[in-house]
Protein backbone atom coordinates (compact mmCIF):
# COMPACT_ATOMS: atom_id res chain seq x y z
CA UNK A 1 0.00 0.00 0.00
CA UNK A 2 1.30 3.31 -0.71
CA UNK A 3 1.72 6.52 1.36
CA UNK A 4 -1.11 8.03 -0.50
CA UNK A 5 -3.20 4.83 -0.36
CA UNK A 6 -2.90 4.94 3.52
CA UNK A 7 -3.33 8.45 3.83
CA UNK A 8 -7.01 7.88 2.55
CA UNK A 9 -8.09 5.17 3.70
CA UNK A 10 -7.35 6.79 7.08
CA UNK A 11 -9.96 9.12 5.83
CA UNK A 12 -12.85 6.57 4.92
CA UNK A 13 -12.37 4.38 7.36
CA UNK A 14 -13.50 6.95 9.82
CA UNK A 15 -16.96 7.53 11.16
CA UNK A 16 -19.85 8.91 9.37
CA UNK A 17 -21.05 12.08 10.72
CA UNK A 18 -25.12 11.36 10.59
CA UNK A 19 -28.13 14.08 11.15
CA UNK A 20 -29.87 13.92 14.61
CA UNK A 21 -33.06 15.37 14.45
CA UNK A 22 -33.80 16.98 17.55
CA UNK A 23 -36.42 20.06 16.95
CA UNK A 24 -35.59 23.56 17.83
CA UNK A 25 -37.64 24.72 20.63
CA UNK A 26 -38.79 28.78 20.91
CA UNK A 27 -41.29 29.16 23.18
CA UNK A 28 -40.57 32.89 24.60
CA UNK A 29 -39.34 34.94 21.56
CA UNK A 30 -38.43 38.73 23.06
CA UNK A 31 -39.32 41.19 20.17
CA UNK A 32 -36.40 44.41 21.37
CA UNK A 33 -36.88 47.12 19.42
CA UNK A 34 -35.94 51.18 20.44
CA UNK A 35 -39.41 51.67 18.74
CA UNK A 36 -42.60 53.84 19.55
CA UNK A 37 -45.57 51.47 20.18
CA UNK A 38 -47.40 51.44 16.71
CA UNK A 39 -43.90 50.91 15.06
CA UNK A 40 -42.73 47.93 17.41
CA UNK A 41 -45.80 46.20 17.33
CA UNK A 42 -45.58 46.13 13.71
CA UNK A 43 -41.52 45.10 13.64
CA UNK A 44 -42.79 42.29 16.43
CA UNK A 45 -45.49 41.27 13.45
CA UNK A 46 -42.38 40.69 11.07
CA UNK A 47 -40.45 38.54 13.09
CA UNK A 48 -43.45 36.48 14.32
CA UNK A 49 -43.50 35.62 10.63
CA UNK A 50 -39.82 34.26 10.98
CA UNK A 51 -40.45 32.68 14.27
CA UNK A 52 -44.15 31.27 13.41
CA UNK A 53 -42.22 29.66 10.28
CA UNK A 54 -44.53 31.41 7.88
CA UNK A 55 -47.63 30.79 9.36
CA UNK A 56 -47.31 27.03 9.98
CA UNK A 57 -46.63 27.69 13.65
CA UNK A 58 -48.44 29.29 16.28
CA UNK A 59 -46.18 31.89 17.89
CA UNK A 60 -47.86 31.77 21.59
CA UNK A 61 -45.69 34.21 24.08
CA UNK A 62 -43.87 36.72 21.80
CA UNK A 63 -43.33 39.40 24.30
CA UNK A 64 -42.05 43.30 23.37
CA UNK A 65 -39.27 45.48 24.95
CA UNK A 66 -40.00 49.42 23.31
CA UNK A 67 -37.92 52.48 23.43
CA UNK A 68 -39.28 53.75 26.26
CA UNK A 69 -38.43 50.58 28.20
CA UNK A 70 -34.57 51.17 28.49
CA UNK A 71 -32.01 54.15 28.19
CA UNK A 72 -28.81 51.99 28.26
CA UNK A 73 -27.06 48.80 27.63
CA UNK A 74 -27.02 47.60 31.22
CA UNK A 75 -31.49 48.26 31.60
CA UNK A 76 -31.51 46.62 28.37
CA UNK A 77 -29.15 43.53 29.57
CA UNK A 78 -31.16 43.68 33.11
CA UNK A 79 -34.80 43.23 31.00
CA UNK A 80 -33.43 40.44 29.13
CA UNK A 81 -32.28 38.71 31.87
CA UNK A 82 -35.72 39.26 33.86
CA UNK A 83 -37.62 37.88 30.66
CA UNK A 84 -35.96 35.15 30.60
CA UNK A 85 -36.05 34.29 26.71
CA UNK A 86 -35.43 31.32 24.09
CA UNK A 87 -35.08 33.72 21.27
CA UNK A 88 -34.25 37.46 20.85
CA UNK A 89 -35.25 39.18 17.72
CA UNK A 90 -33.60 42.62 17.14
CA UNK A 91 -32.26 44.84 14.03
CA UNK A 92 -28.86 46.33 13.37
CA UNK A 93 -28.18 49.67 15.11
CA UNK A 94 -30.47 49.13 17.86
CA UNK A 95 -30.66 52.70 19.96
CA UNK A 96 -27.89 54.23 17.69
CA UNK A 97 -27.84 55.92 14.12
CA UNK A 98 -24.96 53.45 13.02
CA UNK A 99 -27.63 51.95 10.70
CA UNK A 100 -27.12 55.03 7.97
CA UNK A 101 -23.11 54.11 7.36
CA UNK A 102 -24.36 50.04 6.59
CA UNK A 103 -21.07 47.93 7.81
CA UNK A 104 -22.32 47.72 11.61
CA UNK A 105 -24.07 45.78 14.05
CA UNK A 106 -23.94 48.83 16.34
CA UNK A 107 -22.75 48.43 19.68
CA UNK A 108 -26.59 47.19 21.36
CA UNK A 109 -26.43 44.06 19.04
CA UNK A 110 -22.89 43.52 19.38
CA UNK A 111 -22.87 43.31 23.47
CA UNK A 112 -25.91 40.92 22.77
CA UNK A 113 -24.08 38.33 21.24
CA UNK A 114 -21.35 38.34 23.48
CA UNK A 115 -22.89 38.40 26.39
CA UNK A 116 -26.67 36.33 25.78
CA UNK A 117 -26.65 32.50 25.39
CA UNK A 118 -29.74 32.31 23.45
CA UNK A 119 -29.83 32.58 19.49
CA UNK A 120 -30.02 36.42 18.43
CA UNK A 121 -32.08 36.43 15.18
CA UNK A 122 -30.77 40.21 13.14
CA UNK A 123 -32.48 41.92 10.61
CA UNK A 124 -31.95 45.19 9.00
CA UNK A 125 -32.53 48.31 10.50
CA UNK A 126 -36.34 48.92 9.82
CA UNK A 127 -35.32 52.27 8.56
CA UNK A 128 -32.60 51.56 6.40
CA UNK A 129 -33.61 48.91 3.72
CA UNK A 130 -37.16 49.12 2.53
CA UNK A 131 -37.08 46.46 -0.26
CA UNK A 132 -35.67 43.99 2.62
CA UNK A 133 -37.93 44.52 4.98
CA UNK A 134 -40.76 44.91 2.58
CA UNK A 135 -39.57 41.06 1.10
CA UNK A 136 -39.27 39.47 4.93
CA UNK A 137 -42.69 40.80 5.58
CA UNK A 138 -43.91 38.25 2.47
CA UNK A 139 -42.56 35.79 4.96
CA UNK A 140 -39.54 33.69 5.06
CA UNK A 141 -39.35 31.02 2.61
CA UNK A 142 -35.76 30.45 1.77
CA UNK A 143 -33.49 29.63 4.57
CA UNK A 144 -29.50 28.97 4.43
CA UNK A 145 -27.22 27.47 6.90
CA UNK A 146 -23.88 28.16 5.95
CA UNK A 147 -20.37 26.91 7.83
CA UNK A 148 -17.31 25.62 6.34
CA UNK A 149 -17.88 22.28 8.62
CA UNK A 150 -21.10 21.56 8.40
CA UNK A 151 -21.22 17.38 9.01
CA UNK A 152 -21.75 16.57 12.24
CA UNK A 153 -23.74 19.74 12.72
CA UNK A 154 -27.34 19.17 13.81
CA UNK A 155 -27.81 22.06 16.00
CA UNK A 156 -27.26 24.42 12.96
CA UNK A 157 -29.34 22.43 10.87
CA UNK A 158 -32.30 21.37 13.56
CA UNK A 159 -32.21 25.35 13.76
CA UNK A 160 -32.54 26.19 10.01
CA UNK A 161 -35.25 23.50 9.81
CA UNK A 162 -37.16 25.39 12.86
CA UNK A 163 -37.26 28.63 10.34
CA UNK A 164 -38.03 27.18 7.05
CA UNK A 165 -41.72 27.16 6.63
CA UNK A 166 -44.10 24.41 5.47
CA UNK A 167 -42.98 24.04 1.36
CA UNK A 168 -39.70 26.19 1.63
CA UNK A 169 -36.04 25.52 0.55
CA UNK A 170 -33.66 24.55 3.41
CA UNK A 171 -30.08 25.59 1.32
CA UNK A 172 -27.41 23.38 3.11
CA UNK A 173 -24.02 25.19 2.25
CA UNK A 174 -20.90 23.67 3.40
CA UNK A 175 -18.24 26.24 2.55
CA UNK A 176 -14.49 24.42 2.82
CA UNK A 177 -12.06 27.29 3.34
CA UNK A 178 -9.57 27.27 0.41
CA UNK A 179 -6.85 28.99 2.17
CA UNK A 180 -6.53 26.38 4.66
CA UNK A 181 -7.04 23.87 1.97
CA UNK A 182 -4.09 25.44 0.19
CA UNK A 183 -1.77 25.82 2.88
CA UNK A 184 -2.33 21.82 3.81
CA UNK A 185 -1.14 21.04 0.46
CA UNK A 186 1.67 23.11 0.37
CA UNK A 187 2.94 21.42 3.37
CA UNK A 188 2.37 17.83 1.97
CA UNK A 189 4.12 19.20 -1.20
CA UNK A 190 7.22 19.01 1.20
CA UNK A 191 7.33 15.53 2.01
CA UNK A 192 8.89 13.73 -0.92
CA UNK A 193 7.06 10.16 -0.65
CA UNK A 194 3.40 11.40 -1.20
CA UNK A 195 2.46 12.17 -4.70
CA UNK A 196 0.92 15.47 -4.08
CA UNK A 197 -1.15 15.91 -6.96
CA UNK A 198 -2.83 12.47 -6.18
CA UNK A 199 -3.14 13.30 -2.49
CA UNK A 200 -4.62 17.07 -3.50
CA UNK A 201 -7.37 15.19 -5.51
CA UNK A 202 -8.09 12.67 -2.99
CA UNK A 203 -8.39 15.00 0.17
CA UNK A 204 -10.45 17.03 -1.39
CA UNK A 205 -12.94 14.64 -2.62
CA UNK A 206 -13.37 13.35 0.84
CA UNK A 207 -13.46 16.79 2.75
CA UNK A 208 -16.49 17.39 -0.15
CA UNK A 209 -17.67 13.64 0.48
CA UNK A 210 -18.32 14.36 3.74
CA UNK A 211 -20.12 17.34 3.68
CA UNK A 212 -22.59 15.44 0.61
CA UNK A 213 -22.94 12.02 3.08
CA UNK A 214 -24.04 14.25 6.18
CA UNK A 215 -26.74 16.34 3.68
CA UNK A 216 -27.96 12.97 2.52
CA UNK A 217 -28.26 11.77 5.90
CA UNK A 218 -30.28 15.44 6.49
CA UNK A 219 -32.64 14.62 3.40
CA UNK A 220 -33.44 11.27 4.76
CA UNK A 221 -33.82 12.33 8.12
CA UNK A 222 -36.29 14.96 6.95
CA UNK A 223 -38.21 12.07 4.83
CA UNK A 224 -38.26 10.15 7.75
CA UNK A 225 -40.12 12.83 9.78
CA UNK A 226 -42.13 14.19 7.23
CA UNK A 227 -41.19 17.45 7.22
CA UNK A 228 -42.50 19.21 3.79
CA UNK A 229 -39.32 20.88 3.45
CA UNK A 230 -36.87 20.62 0.35
CA UNK A 231 -33.16 20.42 0.98
CA UNK A 232 -30.64 22.08 -1.45
CA UNK A 233 -26.86 21.45 -1.04
CA UNK A 234 -24.18 23.71 -2.13
CA UNK A 235 -20.71 22.31 -1.33
CA UNK A 236 -17.15 23.66 -2.49
CA UNK A 237 -14.10 25.43 -1.46
CA UNK A 238 -14.57 29.27 -1.18
CA UNK A 239 -12.94 32.45 0.02
CA UNK A 240 -15.61 32.50 2.68
CA UNK A 241 -16.99 36.08 2.91
CA UNK A 242 -16.67 36.78 -0.86
CA UNK A 243 -18.00 33.35 -1.38
CA UNK A 244 -20.85 33.79 1.19
CA UNK A 245 -22.25 36.62 -0.12
CA UNK A 246 -22.24 35.35 -4.25
CA UNK A 247 -23.68 32.05 -2.59
CA UNK A 248 -26.61 34.25 -0.52
CA UNK A 249 -27.78 36.36 -3.41
CA UNK A 250 -27.70 33.54 -5.95
CA UNK A 251 -30.73 31.71 -3.03
CA UNK A 252 -32.32 34.34 -3.30
CA UNK A 253 -32.13 34.00 0.71
CA UNK A 254 -34.58 35.14 3.31
CA UNK A 255 -33.07 34.18 6.51
CA UNK A 256 -29.30 33.00 6.84
CA UNK A 257 -28.28 30.49 9.48
CA UNK A 258 -24.51 30.56 10.78
CA UNK A 259 -22.48 29.77 14.18
CA UNK A 260 -21.48 32.63 16.05
CA UNK A 261 -18.79 31.11 18.69
CA UNK A 262 -16.64 28.31 19.12
CA UNK A 263 -16.59 26.28 21.70
CA UNK A 264 -15.57 28.05 25.55
CA UNK A 265 -15.67 31.52 23.49
CA UNK A 266 -17.44 34.76 24.08
CA UNK A 267 -17.06 36.78 21.50
CA UNK A 268 -17.77 36.02 17.49
CA UNK A 269 -15.35 33.92 16.04
CA UNK A 270 -13.38 36.24 13.12
CA UNK A 271 -15.60 34.67 10.08
CA UNK A 272 -18.48 35.59 11.98
CA UNK A 273 -17.87 38.44 12.72
CA UNK A 274 -16.92 39.02 9.15
CA UNK A 275 -20.23 37.65 7.28
CA UNK A 276 -22.72 39.44 10.46
CA UNK A 277 -21.23 43.26 9.29
CA UNK A 278 -21.09 42.60 5.82
CA UNK A 279 -24.25 41.05 4.82
CA UNK A 280 -26.15 43.89 6.04
CA UNK A 281 -29.22 43.24 3.99
CA UNK A 282 -30.05 39.67 5.24
CA UNK A 283 -31.96 38.65 8.50
CA UNK A 284 -29.26 36.62 10.79
CA UNK A 285 -30.05 33.65 12.91
CA UNK A 286 -26.98 33.88 15.04
CA UNK A 287 -26.61 30.95 17.22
Amino acid sequence: MTRIDQFESVFKSADKPLFRYEPFSVGTPLVLTDLDDEAAESFAVLSGKYTGAGGSREVSDQRVIKGADFATIEECLDLIAGEKPDLICTYRGLHSDCWRWGQSLGSYVEVLTQTVKVPVLVFPHPASAAETIAAAEAGCRHVMAMTDHLAGDSRLVNAALFFTPAQGTLHLTNLEDQQVFERYMEAIDKIPSIDSAAARDSVLAQILKEARDYIKSCRAVVEEQALDVEIQETVELGLHVADYKRLAAARDVDLLVMNTRDSGQLAMHGLAYELAVELNDIPLLLL
